[in-house]
């Protein structure tokens, strides 16, 4: 396996004016998955379909019971954080080490132990050395064996990555990019915010390194991509979604079940296009506005109360065998 340390270890178009809804939601959809941020989305995958509900903490556990089993009974069991934003300094979140710290304490409360822990990006704010060491610090803290991580635009402001790739680029690919495969599922973590023009990009390199990586697997094979920009059309008068994704997304499309997890948007979302379930992630951070609801995706101050509501941590299951896997979203309030 590459691109990954132990956590223990001190070494390591013409559619960008329409919304997200109109790029593949149906209504049905879109009022499935209105809670952008907030209760805990909990999501199963079914037939080809998403099926989810938002929970709250006035539902009783019942609600959340689908998800809750097929975890507890799954041989391979991940958690996946994001945007934690290690340096921020602003009203939106006056404490993101506080927040971060809360989010691994309730990684570390799940009841059992993570195979291994994502980040999905945005580690640090500003992408400066001490914060680098700082967040790779915090990680250590995870009670998992493995922590694995994908760049975010924050984590290469000015050295395109270097500081990133010198904390945590060990064994990777090109510019960060690698996979690895356990429990019967092949993972890999793409690199697509290095070269930024708007939209993310992935580059002709790391193209052809998903095209022989996923060349000898079979079709039946369950595959999980993780990076921190949408591989599908989110919102790109935003910059949410990846240029050149689709030449990806058409390689995967043989596999019976691929399910690609991001961060970013700092929000909870969920697009299904056949075989393919895109699942956005909130952030430990601070909240963005909804696509459309404010002039450029700038933090949101919310009351205090609220903060703790719209941030939070995912939960992913799978059992050898099955095509789909059960993810949780639960929020840090």
């Amino acid at each position: 396996m590459t691109g990954y340390y132990d956590s223990h270890d001190s070494a390591p178009a013409d559619d960008a004016e329409r919304p997200a809804a109109e790029h593949g939601m149906s209504r049905r959809q879109l009022i499935r998955h209105a809670g952008w941020f907030g209760g805990a989305v909990v999501l199963t995958v079914a037939s080809g379909e998403v099926i989810s509900h938002i929970a709250d903490s006035r539902e009783p556990d019942s609600m959340t019971a689908a998800g809750a089993t097929a975890a507890a009974n799954s041989s391979l069991r991940f958690v996946q954080v994001s945007d934690s934003h290690i340096g921020f300094q602003g009203p939106a979140n006056t404490d993101v080490v506080g927040s971060f710290t809360e989010a691994i304490n309730q990684v570390n409360s799940l009841g059992f132990r993570p195979d291994f822990v994502m980040h999905s990006g945005d580690l640090t704010h500003l992408s400066t050395a001490g914060q680098f060491d700082q967040v790779k610090q915090m990680l250590t803290g995870m009670q998992t064996d493995r922590v694995f991580t994908v760049p975010g635009e924050h984590d290469s402001i000015g050295d395109a990555g270097r500081a990133y790739r010198k904390t945590f680029g060990m064994g990777t690919l090109g510019d960060g990019w690698y996979s690895f495969d356990t429990h019967g599922v092949h993972f890999i973590a793409l690199v697509n915010t290095l070269s930024l023009e708007k939209l993310g990009h992935l580059g002709n390199d790391q193209i052809d390194f998903v095209r022989k990586d996923i060349a000898g697997l079979s079709s039946d094979t369950p595959i999980v991509v993780f990076s921190h920009i949408p591989l599908f059309a989110m919102y790109p008068k935003w910059g949410w979604s990846t240029d050149d994704a689709l030449k990806v997304i058409a390689l995967l499309r043989r596999f019976s079940s691929v399910t690609c997890l991001n961060g970013h948007v700092h929000q909870l979302f969920t697009k299904t296009d056949g075989n393919i379930t895109f699942h956005s992630a909130t952030t430990t951070a601070y909240p963005l506005p909804k696509p459309g609801r404010a002039p450029a995706p700038t933090p949101q101050v919310v009351p205090a109360r609220q903060l703790k509501g719209a941030l939070g941590i995912r939960t992913v299951g799978y059992r050898q065998g099955d095509r789909e896997l059960a993810i949780k979203d639960q929020r840090l309030a």
